[in-house]
Protein backbone atom coordinates (compact mmCIF):
# COMPACT_ATOMS: atom_id res chain seq x y z
CA UNK A 1 0.00 0.00 0.00
CA UNK A 2 1.32 3.06 -1.15
CA UNK A 3 1.56 6.18 1.15
CA UNK A 4 0.59 9.31 -0.46
CA UNK A 5 1.10 11.48 2.12
CA UNK A 6 4.61 10.18 2.68
CA UNK A 7 4.76 10.73 -1.34
CA UNK A 8 4.22 13.97 -1.08
CA UNK A 9 5.87 15.17 1.47
CA UNK A 10 8.06 17.78 2.26
CA UNK A 11 11.18 17.14 -0.20
CA UNK A 12 8.09 16.84 -3.24
CA UNK A 13 6.61 19.82 -1.84
CA UNK A 14 9.74 22.25 -2.18
CA UNK A 15 11.18 20.47 -5.43
CA UNK A 16 7.90 20.51 -7.22
CA UNK A 17 7.38 24.47 -7.88
CA UNK A 18 9.34 25.25 -11.39
CA UNK A 19 8.24 29.18 -12.47
CA UNK A 20 8.16 29.46 -16.03
CA UNK A 21 9.07 26.15 -17.07
CA UNK A 22 7.45 22.80 -18.20
CA UNK A 23 3.49 22.60 -16.52
CA UNK A 24 3.92 26.11 -15.08
CA UNK A 25 5.30 27.41 -18.22
CA UNK A 26 2.60 30.41 -19.51
CA UNK A 27 1.66 28.00 -22.68
CA UNK A 28 0.63 25.39 -20.73
CA UNK A 29 -1.16 27.72 -17.78
CA UNK A 30 -2.52 30.06 -20.09
CA UNK A 31 -4.76 27.71 -22.09
CA UNK A 32 -5.55 25.79 -18.92
CA UNK A 33 -7.03 28.76 -17.14
CA UNK A 34 -9.02 30.27 -20.33
CA UNK A 35 -10.74 26.61 -20.85
CA UNK A 36 -11.57 26.31 -17.02
CA UNK A 37 -12.77 30.14 -16.48
CA UNK A 38 -14.72 29.83 -19.48
CA UNK A 39 -16.36 26.31 -18.20
CA UNK A 40 -16.73 27.83 -14.72
CA UNK A 41 -19.44 30.25 -16.28
CA UNK A 42 -19.17 32.45 -13.54
CA UNK A 43 -19.62 30.39 -10.67
CA UNK A 44 -17.35 29.08 -8.10
CA UNK A 45 -14.49 26.23 -8.89
CA UNK A 46 -13.21 23.13 -6.89
CA UNK A 47 -10.04 21.52 -7.67
CA UNK A 48 -9.00 18.11 -6.21
CA UNK A 49 -5.43 17.38 -5.53
CA UNK A 50 -4.69 21.57 -5.69
CA UNK A 51 -1.33 20.38 -4.44
CA UNK A 52 0.89 24.48 -4.37
CA UNK A 53 -1.69 26.07 -6.44
CA UNK A 54 0.16 25.85 -9.88
CA UNK A 55 -3.69 26.24 -11.65
CA UNK A 56 -5.75 27.53 -8.82
CA UNK A 57 -3.25 30.60 -8.04
CA UNK A 58 -3.95 32.03 -11.73
CA UNK A 59 -7.62 30.56 -12.09
CA UNK A 60 -8.59 32.91 -8.78
CA UNK A 61 -6.51 35.78 -10.49
CA UNK A 62 -8.74 35.38 -13.50
CA UNK A 63 -11.63 36.11 -11.39
CA UNK A 64 -12.85 32.82 -10.54
CA UNK A 65 -13.97 31.57 -7.07
CA UNK A 66 -11.73 28.90 -6.45
CA UNK A 67 -11.41 26.09 -3.42
CA UNK A 68 -9.10 23.02 -2.87
CA UNK A 69 -8.71 19.84 -1.45
CA UNK A 70 -5.25 18.29 -0.87
CA UNK A 71 -4.01 15.41 0.65
CA UNK A 72 -0.66 16.28 1.28
CA UNK A 73 -0.11 18.95 4.49
CA UNK A 74 3.49 19.68 2.73
CA UNK A 75 2.03 21.25 -0.19
CA UNK A 76 -0.65 23.32 1.34
CA UNK A 77 1.92 24.31 3.13
CA UNK A 78 3.97 25.47 0.18
CA UNK A 79 0.19 27.14 -1.24
CA UNK A 80 -0.12 28.96 1.83
CA UNK A 81 3.28 30.97 1.51
CA UNK A 82 1.81 32.42 -1.71
CA UNK A 83 -1.70 32.88 -0.86
CA UNK A 84 -3.75 33.14 1.95
CA UNK A 85 -7.06 31.05 3.58
CA UNK A 86 -9.15 33.98 2.67
CA UNK A 87 -8.20 33.95 -1.09
CA UNK A 88 -8.08 30.41 -1.51
CA UNK A 89 -9.69 28.30 0.89
CA UNK A 90 -8.50 24.29 1.13
CA UNK A 91 -9.74 21.32 2.97
CA UNK A 92 -6.98 18.81 3.82
CA UNK A 93 -7.96 15.17 2.77
CA UNK A 94 -8.39 12.26 0.36
CA UNK A 95 -10.22 13.64 -2.79
CA UNK A 96 -12.34 10.69 -2.64
CA UNK A 97 -14.53 12.00 0.06
CA UNK A 98 -13.23 14.98 1.40
CA UNK A 99 -15.70 17.67 1.15
CA UNK A 100 -15.11 21.48 0.51
CA UNK A 101 -19.00 22.43 0.05
CA UNK A 102 -21.63 22.16 -2.21
CA UNK A 103 -23.28 23.85 -5.36
CA UNK A 104 -19.92 24.62 -7.68
CA UNK A 105 -20.20 25.18 -10.96
CA UNK A 106 -16.70 23.33 -11.76
CA UNK A 107 -14.59 20.50 -10.47
CA UNK A 108 -11.36 19.68 -11.93
CA UNK A 109 -8.31 17.41 -11.39
CA UNK A 110 -5.72 17.94 -13.68
CA UNK A 111 -2.07 16.69 -14.94
CA UNK A 112 -2.88 13.01 -14.69
CA UNK A 113 -3.86 13.17 -10.99
CA UNK A 114 -6.65 10.90 -10.60
CA UNK A 115 -3.97 8.21 -11.94
CA UNK A 116 -2.82 8.64 -8.17
CA UNK A 117 -5.66 6.84 -7.17
CA UNK A 118 -4.68 3.22 -7.33
CA UNK A 119 -7.61 1.30 -7.88
CA UNK A 120 -10.58 1.18 -10.18
CA UNK A 121 -12.88 2.01 -7.31
CA UNK A 122 -11.09 4.57 -5.78
CA UNK A 123 -11.47 6.03 -9.07
CA UNK A 124 -14.78 5.66 -9.23
CA UNK A 125 -15.18 7.45 -6.10
CA UNK A 126 -13.63 10.54 -6.86
CA UNK A 127 -16.21 10.69 -9.68
CA UNK A 128 -18.79 10.23 -7.49
CA UNK A 129 -17.23 12.65 -4.76
CA UNK A 130 -17.21 15.27 -7.75
CA UNK A 131 -20.82 15.10 -8.13
CA UNK A 132 -21.58 15.76 -4.70
CA UNK A 133 -19.80 18.86 -5.24
CA UNK A 134 -21.42 20.17 -8.57
CA UNK A 135 -24.82 21.81 -8.69
CA UNK A 136 -26.97 20.27 -11.88
CA UNK A 137 -25.80 20.77 -15.06
CA UNK A 138 -21.88 21.45 -13.05
CA UNK A 139 -19.05 20.46 -15.44
CA UNK A 140 -16.03 17.54 -14.11
CA UNK A 141 -13.39 17.83 -15.56
CA UNK A 142 -10.06 15.46 -15.90
CA UNK A 143 -7.05 15.95 -18.31
CA UNK A 144 -5.39 12.41 -18.36
CA UNK A 145 -2.42 10.46 -20.29
CA UNK A 146 -3.44 7.98 -22.87
CA UNK A 147 -1.57 4.72 -22.10
CA UNK A 148 1.45 4.06 -24.13
CA UNK A 149 1.21 0.11 -24.36
CA UNK A 150 2.20 0.13 -28.21
CA UNK A 151 5.47 1.76 -27.50
CA UNK A 152 6.02 -1.43 -25.31
CA UNK A 153 8.88 -3.87 -26.96
CA UNK A 154 7.41 -7.31 -26.85
CA UNK A 155 8.34 -8.81 -23.92
CA UNK A 156 9.82 -5.68 -22.26
CA UNK A 157 7.90 -4.35 -19.39
CA UNK A 158 9.37 -0.51 -19.32
CA UNK A 159 9.53 2.25 -21.88
CA UNK A 160 11.89 5.73 -21.99
CA UNK A 161 9.51 8.03 -21.87
CA UNK A 162 11.78 11.69 -21.76
CA UNK A 163 15.61 11.56 -22.29
CA UNK A 164 17.54 15.21 -21.63
CA UNK A 165 20.57 16.80 -20.09
CA UNK A 166 20.15 15.67 -16.70
CA UNK A 167 17.09 13.53 -16.30
CA UNK A 168 15.65 10.21 -17.71
CA UNK A 169 12.06 9.31 -17.17
CA UNK A 170 11.29 5.32 -17.50
CA UNK A 171 7.94 3.70 -17.02
CA UNK A 172 7.65 0.29 -15.94
CA UNK A 173 3.94 -1.51 -16.75
CA UNK A 174 2.07 -4.43 -14.73
CA UNK A 175 -0.57 -4.50 -17.55
CA UNK A 176 -2.52 -7.22 -15.48
CA UNK A 177 -3.20 -4.71 -12.93
CA UNK A 178 -3.26 -1.31 -14.87
CA UNK A 179 -0.65 -0.21 -12.70
CA UNK A 180 3.06 1.99 -13.83
CA UNK A 181 5.60 3.25 -11.73
CA UNK A 182 7.40 6.28 -13.39
CA UNK A 183 11.23 6.42 -12.17
CA UNK A 184 12.55 9.92 -12.63
CA UNK A 185 16.52 9.39 -13.02
CA UNK A 186 18.06 13.37 -12.24
CA UNK A 187 21.57 12.86 -12.15
CA UNK A 188 24.75 15.90 -13.04
CA UNK A 189 26.37 18.64 -11.17
CA UNK A 190 22.50 20.98 -10.90
CA UNK A 191 21.48 18.00 -7.84
CA UNK A 192 21.77 20.32 -4.87
CA UNK A 193 23.15 17.51 -2.58
CA UNK A 194 25.95 16.71 -4.01
CA UNK A 195 24.77 13.46 -5.06
CA UNK A 196 25.82 12.22 -8.51
CA UNK A 197 22.30 10.88 -9.14
CA UNK A 198 18.87 11.21 -7.74
CA UNK A 199 16.38 8.85 -8.56
CA UNK A 200 12.12 9.57 -7.31
CA UNK A 201 9.32 6.84 -8.00
CA UNK A 202 5.85 7.56 -8.26
CA UNK A 203 2.79 5.09 -8.84
CA UNK A 204 0.06 5.17 -10.99
CA UNK A 205 -3.13 3.45 -12.31
CA UNK A 206 -3.78 4.31 -15.99
CA UNK A 207 -6.93 4.87 -17.10
CA UNK A 208 -8.46 4.51 -20.68
CA UNK A 209 -10.77 7.25 -21.87
CA UNK A 210 -13.47 4.41 -22.37
CA UNK A 211 -12.84 3.31 -18.43
CA UNK A 212 -13.22 7.05 -17.41
CA UNK A 213 -16.38 7.25 -19.48
CA UNK A 214 -17.91 4.49 -18.00
CA UNK A 215 -16.51 5.59 -14.47
CA UNK A 216 -18.26 9.11 -15.19
CA UNK A 217 -22.03 7.30 -16.53
CA UNK A 218 -21.72 5.23 -13.21
CA UNK A 219 -21.16 8.51 -11.25
CA UNK A 220 -24.09 10.25 -13.04
CA UNK A 221 -22.14 11.93 -15.68
CA UNK A 222 -22.05 12.42 -19.66
CA UNK A 223 -19.04 13.05 -21.56
CA UNK A 224 -19.49 16.50 -22.74
CA UNK A 225 -16.42 17.46 -24.65
CA UNK A 226 -12.72 15.70 -25.24
CA UNK A 227 -9.75 17.30 -26.51
CA UNK A 228 -5.99 15.89 -27.62
CA UNK A 229 -4.67 19.26 -24.90
CA UNK A 230 -6.36 22.54 -23.51
CA UNK A 231 -5.62 24.22 -26.89
CA UNK A 232 -8.93 22.17 -28.06
CA UNK A 233 -6.99 20.45 -30.61
CA UNK A 234 -9.08 16.75 -32.07
CA UNK A 235 -8.45 13.76 -29.76
CA UNK A 236 -7.26 11.01 -31.81
CA UNK A 237 -5.70 7.63 -31.70
CA UNK A 238 -2.37 8.92 -31.87
CA UNK A 239 -2.99 11.73 -28.64
CA UNK A 240 -0.67 11.11 -26.39
CA UNK A 241 -3.39 13.08 -24.03
CA UNK A 242 -7.04 13.98 -23.26
CA UNK A 243 -8.59 16.92 -21.60
CA UNK A 244 -12.20 15.52 -20.62
CA UNK A 245 -15.27 17.66 -19.40
CA UNK A 246 -17.87 15.45 -18.15
CA UNK A 247 -21.20 17.10 -17.52
CA UNK A 248 -23.64 16.19 -14.29
CA UNK A 249 -26.70 15.23 -15.27
CA UNK A 250 -29.61 17.66 -14.45
CA UNK A 251 -32.22 14.74 -13.40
Amino acid sequence: MVNQQQLWDEDAAAQYDAPGEGMFSPEVLGPTVEVLSELAGGGPAVEFAIGTGRVAIPLAAAGVQVSGIELSHAMISRLREKVGEGDIPVVQGDMTEASAGTDFSLAYLVFNTISNLLTQDEQVRCFQNAGRHLAPGGRFVIELWVPQLRSLPPGHGGTVEVHEPGYLLVDTYDVLHQHVISHHVRFGPELSDGRDARIERTPHRYVWPSELDLMARLAGFELESRWADWDRSEFDAESRSHVSVYRRSVG
